[in-house]
């Protein structure tokens, strides 16, 4: 351990990061930066090639930053897990999908823990930031790693720290934002605190794996759950009568007890529609039903046939249907200003529209191409033609970018998801809002 930590303190230890995705990149560019030799290790080879080259994949991450880095050969990247044998700490970020029943597919974290096991040896820290549920570091990473004969808290050191990267936010990355770490034993605290410390402004240690582990599925609950409040409150508004974006403004005003949220379109992302399965899936094996989480997923999951009913709504007052109808969607992004569309609920409203028969395009300044189950959409230009010819023109994304004046001008109709034409003057009649 106090080899470990001297190298560590002295900059000196050599970190292998598994998985160099949104999660993944900026942590090794950040402990680059603070000096460490970074090796990025990613089954892709096409990844590992345009990290070698000097290229980011990775929106938040500029290309010069990388190329920087490798110049300087503090960062390198490879597919082949032999080298984990050289390196001192290794820090999984690996993807933690949910399967089709919306059980925890943590296939990558396995593999990718195999594929350590082969090369681990004394002195070495291992660290999970993947997403998962509570007790997946000390029930499936523990025991592979042990089955080397290598005890924890005496020949290696094994953590959990959730990752709380936010794609797209120029104001918290990975150095300012506060780390979360818990160990397996106290030694392993200690020694993942101190190295996290390097690089990053704050650190909080808690009592064990399970306890960081389901900070990160709190965090995205808090979320999930107030958000499907908010999008519940927007259908009751819309029933009521009510404007549901002036009755968050002014409850906003109250300076106590109150924290704003938004409806939209749906849930994207992912983390918070897919986390807080994670800890509804594990309470279920002890025979307790997440009510909350169960009954935020299922409204969120239902707001993109609420959009569709309001794109109903609006042709109908220019007796169209939606058979046959033009509709050009502007954002298939799941937030504003970035090109990520996992679980953009666009895909879904899309899906939709398109079994109803309405006639879609898309515009996506981040987005070129959409991948989607029956054939890939483009992204067509934004001229006056394309808005003026849609029927109804449907804001899923409200991304920078857009001029939502010159849009409301040209079109017939907006159904707004996002209140984003809330600053537009006139044409008010042709705005349909959540």
């Amino acid at each position: 351990m106090d080899t470990l930590r001297r190298k560590i303190e002295n900059r000196e230890a050599r970190v292998g990061v598994v998985g160099l995705g949104y999660v993944g990149l900026p942590l090794a560019v950040e402990f680059a930066r603070a000096g460490f030799g970074i090796t990025g290790i990613d089954c892709s080879g096409a990844k590992t090639k345009t990290i070698n080259a000097g290229r980011s994949d990775v929106e938040d991450i500029p290309n010069t930053v990388v190329r920087e880095l490798v110049r300087s050969r503090l960062l390198k990247a490879t597919s082949r897990y032999a080298v984990i044998g050289k390196l001192d700490v290794v820090i999984i970020c690996v993807p933690t999908p949910l399967g089709k029943t919306k059980d925890p597919d943590v296939s990558f974290i396995l593999s990718a823990v195999r594929g350590i096991q082969k090369h681990l040896r004394p002195g070495q820290l291992i660290i999970l930031e993947s997403t998962t549920y509570p007790g997946t570091t000390e029930e499936l990473i523990l025991p592979i790693l042990e089955e080397t004969g290598l005890k924890v808290g005496r020949d290696f050191f094994l953590a959990f720290s959730p990752e709380r990267i936010d794609p797209g936010n120029k104001i918290y990355g990975v150095k300012n934002t506060p780390k979360v770490v818990g160990g397996v034993t106290d030694r392993c605290t200690r020694l993942a605190r101190l190295f996290y410390r390097q690089a990053i402004d704050e650190v909080i240690p808690v009592s064990s794996t399970q306890a960081a582990e389901t900070v990160k599925l709190l965090e995205n609950t808090f979320r999930s759950v107030n958000i499907g409040l908010v999008n519940e409150m927007a259908v009751m508004c819309d029933r009521l009568g009510i404007d549901v974006w002036e009755v968050i403004s002014a409850a906003a005003t109250k300076p106590f007890g109150y924290m704003p949220f938004y409806p939209g379109p749906g849930l994207g992302g992912h983390c918070i529609p897919i986390d807080p399965h994670y800890l509804s899936w594990k309470l279920k094996a002890l025979n307790y039903w997440a009510r909350f989480i169960e009954l935020a997923g299922d409204i969120n999951a239902n707001m993109p046939i609420f959009v569709i009913s309001k794109i109903n709504d609006t042709l109908n007052r220019d007796r169209k249907s939606l058979k046959g109808s033009r509709i050009l969607i502007l954002g298939v992004a799941y937030k504003k200003d970035i090109s990520d569309v996992r679980e953009s609920p666009a895909l879904d409203i899309i899906e939709l529209l398109e079994e109803r028969g309405a006639r879609v395009r898309y515009n996506d300044p981040h987005v070129k191409k959409l991948p989607l189950d029956r054939g890939g959409l483009r992204s067509v230009p934004l001229t006056a033609r394309q808005v003026r010819e849609a029927d109804c023109c449907v804001i899923i994304s409200d991304h920078s970018a857009y001029d939502y004046q010159w849009i409301v001008d040209q079109a017939k109709r907006v159904v707004d998801t996002r209140n984003a034409t809330r600053s537009v003057k006139g044409h008010k009649n042709k705005i349909t809002k959540l």
